[in-house]
Parts: C-alpha cells; structure tokens; sequence
C-alpha cells in the first residue's frame, strides 16, 4: 500500500498515517521528522521517508509535540536502531519516558462511547498499539532556543493543555504551522470539519488548550499542517480564532 506522502511546501511534506499525521522537513538527504504515529505505524513511517528520497539513517531528529502514543509510536525505535535524538518541550520530557501519563482513560472513553465515531476510533487505536508501553529511554529537551539548528528550521511554541507540554513547530520562512494536538482540522470522533479543538475527552487541561489558540493565532503563516485531518490552507490566525470560536 502506497504511504500517503504529500508535498505541501518547500521541503516540507505531510504524511497521513492511520489516524494520525507527521510531518518531513526536508534539506537535501537530511530530514527532521515531526512525531511518529502510532506504533503500528512504523512500516509507513519508514516507507515515508524512502518516499521523500530520505532513510532513518538521515533522520536528524525526531521532534515530537507532545508525549501521546499515536504521535510518539517509533521514536524510541528510531533512538535505538539509529541513535536519533528525540526532542520535546522540557515539561513533555518526563512524559516521553512514561514516569506519568497524560492520556484519555478508558473510562474516559467508555463514558464517552454513544458518541458517533468513539467505539470505531478506540478499536482502531488499539490495534495500532494505542495501549503499548513505548517510552522513550533517552527524551532530551530542545537544543536551544528560537529556530533550531535542523532542517526546516522549526521554532518550538508551547502550547499546553492537551498536555503539559505540548508543542507546535513554527516555520516562518515558508508559512507553515505544524500544531500537533493543539489545533486540528478533523478526527475520527468529532462531526465537525475544518479548525477545531479535539473533543474535550481528550485534553489534560482543556482551559489550558483553549487558551493556546491565543498563542497559536499570534503566528504568521498561512498553512496549518495539524495532527488529525487535513492539511487547512489560509491565515493561521483565523483557523485558530475559529477554533476558540466553537470551543466556546
């Protein structure tokens, strides 16, 4: 099965994994690769990188927005078999190597399950190793400060709520947002298309990632490449402002 890769911009390419996205950063063989999906996903992310003229072996970094498994799914593989750093937010460094965890429960999700979608998307995030144990033995925290020093150049912005640590990556030379979990634009269990929180299930702190799209809408940048749904093509500001709208 061909791995949905699409160029979105320069260097820059959006991967549709199962239910989850990530994200290339392409500087000729060089790649920063923007989470990891689930750990059932690992066939596709590596399929993903030949696609892009790429290799684990060229991986730069794994930078990952926030600790949940369906994004952190093959970071620590790529650590082990490849010695690849994984960067997060220093809050989120303590979650990657699973000494808490932020997470919807299942209780969450069975108090949940009339809503269309939730049954089909828990199975399916089962099956592609939702429930696995897979910390990262070795997180580190962001190198630096501002842009770092990767392909594509990506500037960290905390965004916290979904958790504590989360993090969007800003590349303001091409106008991209990547948001992870913070702004999304669809997911297997919300009706609604385009800008839009998750469903309140699940954020940690869901004031917190309310209060986020404020950060976020401060961007520049016309192309928001989120964690769930597709990529959302117009000002960064506006999709944010339009997500707080239905939040509210």
């Amino acid at each position: 099965m061909q791995t949905d890769v699409r160029q979105v911009a320069d260097g820059t390419y959006l991967v549709h994994g199962s239910n989850t996205n990530w994200v290339i950063l392409s500087d000729g063989d060089a790649v920063t690769l923007v989470d990891t999906g689930y750990p059932g996903d690992r066939e596709q992310v590596l399929a993903s990188l030949a696609q892009v003229g790429s290799s684990p072996e060229a991986v730069a970094a794994v930078l990952i927005t926030h600790a949940h498994n369906d994004h952190l799914g093959s970071a620590e593989y790529l650590r082990d078999a490849y010695g690849t750093p994984v960067y997060l937010h220093d809050a989120e460094v303590p979650h990657a190597r699973r000494e808490f965890l932020h997470q919807v429960t299942v209780g969450d999700v069975v108090r949940n399950g009339w809503r269309p979608g939730v049954l089909p998307w828990a199975v399916h995030a089962i099956r592609s190793g939702g429930t696995a144990h897979v910390p990262v033995t070795e997180p580190a925290p962001f190198p630096s400060e501002g842009a770092l020093d990767l392909p594509g150049r990506p500037v960290p912005v905390h965004t916290p709520g979904h958790t504590d640590g989360h993090a969007a990556f800003h590349l303001p030379d091409t106008g991209v947002l990547i948001s992870g979990d913070a702004l999304v634009s669809g997911h297997p269990t919300s009706r609604v298309k385009g800008p839009q929180l998750l469903p309140d299930m699940f954020h940690h702190e869901r004031a917190r990632a309310v209060a986020s799209l404020d950060v976020l809408a401060a961007l520049e940048g016309d192309l928001l490449l989120p964690g769930h749904g597709p990529a959302h093509r117009g000002p960064v500001r506006e999709a944010a402002l339009q997500a707080r709208e239905r939040a509210l």
